[in-house]
């Protein structure tokens, strides 16, 4: 089945690329407005794209009525914010995070999580993510009905249970991390995995003779 997007809704396209592309990783989003009230919310549009500089991208998409929804208006007024990772067990305080409540609702404080002070910025890291990314706004995109943020990475925090800092070995299977599938409050563990090595071009030719 073709599906030729410029006939379609941005709703049905939506449903279609977001039931397709998955399973997406989540932004947990801690943020201060202008005014130090405290944010947080989840996106699940969003990645690593680069390691120099250390970037995030996040899709940020606005309110029907074409406003920015809080962690968007957020960042574009403070210019920081900090990317948590969620771990299965902070996964219903998380879902929580989703409501739809107005911007003078703590949701951090409605979830019941603990934070923690950043190192470089003002937004709080919540304690009990297994990752913490403080970033810094570098690039914004308007595109459309949404908003897409490159974040610069200035400190990335790894509870000690999970880092070999010695080794710069990252224990990703114990942080039991879940992420976004398709559909409404569909979400996958990280439990069933498998392992491939990278081919090398040298070993290719050796056996092919």
């Amino acid at each position: 089945m073709d599906f030729d997007f410029s006939r379609f809704e941005a709703a049905d396209r939506y449903k279609l690329m977001a039931a397709s592309i998955t399973p997406r990783p989540i932004a947990w989003i801690s943020s201060l407005s202008k005014d130090g009230v405290r944010n947080a919310a989840p996106y699940s549009f969003f990645n690593m794209m680069s390691a120099d500089p250390p970037l995030v991208v996040i899709g940020l998409m606005r309110r029907p009525d074409g406003s920015y929804k809080d962690s968007a208006q957020n960042i574009l007024d403070t210019k920081e914010f900090v990317v948590n990772l969620v771990s299965e067990g902070d996964a219903e305080a998380m879902n929580f995070t989703c409501i739809d409540a107005p911007a003078d609702f703590d949701e951090i404080a409605h979830a019941g999580l603990e934070t923690v002070p950043s190192d470089k910025i003002t937004p709080p890291r919540i304690a009990s993510a297994p990752v913490s990314m403080e970033c810094r706004l570098y690039e914004k995109v308007e595109a459309g009905k949404s908003t897409i943020v490159l974040g610069e990475v200035l400190s990335l925090h790894i509870a000690d249970e999970f880092i070999d800092a010695e080794k710069l070995h990252v224990d990703a299977v114990a942080m039991q991390l879940v992420a976004r599938m398709h559909g409404a409050g569909w979400y996958t563990r990280s439990t069933d995995r498998f392992q491939m090595e990278r081919p090398r071009y040298a070993d290719y030719v050796k056996d092919q003779g």
